[in-house]
């Protein structure tokens, strides 16, 4: 049913997988789907935003998290389990979604917050984003 399973990851934020990966890798293994954990850095592209960091910031960055992103899933995702390690610039939701959509994933299984911040109120969780938006389907754990 499934072949292709996308999980969106915060590393440092526990609740974006504690739930949601024990459920992402049940269907991996009983479909013998493979894994996409995806983790989004902002964009520090931006002039205004990206004269506040140091030139190479964003390729030191990214070498930190794709180093964090390989540590998590071999201390958290089973060996027989095919996984990709996938680091995308931009807002997370529109992220999930374009490399969703470039990996030919059929589900995305994702987390739902239940503790608002500020950011939520402002832009909306980035979960009901997705779900509204995708083209695929899209499993919220909670």
């Amino acid at each position: 049913m499934y072949h292709k399973v996308l999980l969106p990851v915060d590393l440092n934020e526990e609740a974006s997988w504690k739930k949601a990966l024990p459920t992402a890798i049940t269907l991996c293994q009983t479909f013998g789907a493979s894994l996409h954990v995806v983790t989004v850095l902002p964009e520090f592209t931006m002039p205004m935003v990206g004269a506040y960091f140091p030139k190479n910031f964003s390729e030191k960055a990214h070498a930190a998290l794709k180093e964090a992103q390989h540590k998590f899933i071999q201390e958290h995702v089973p060996e027989g389990i095919k996984t990709q390690s996938v680091i995308v610039d931009g807002s997370p939701w529109e992220a999930i979604i374009k490399v969703g959509k470039k990996l030919d994933i059929d589900l995305i299984v994702m987390a739902s917050h239940t503790k608002r911040k500020f950011v939520d109120y402002v832009l909306g969780p980035n979960a009901e984003h997705v779900v509204h938006h995708a083209k695929v389907s899209v499993m919220i754990v909670r």
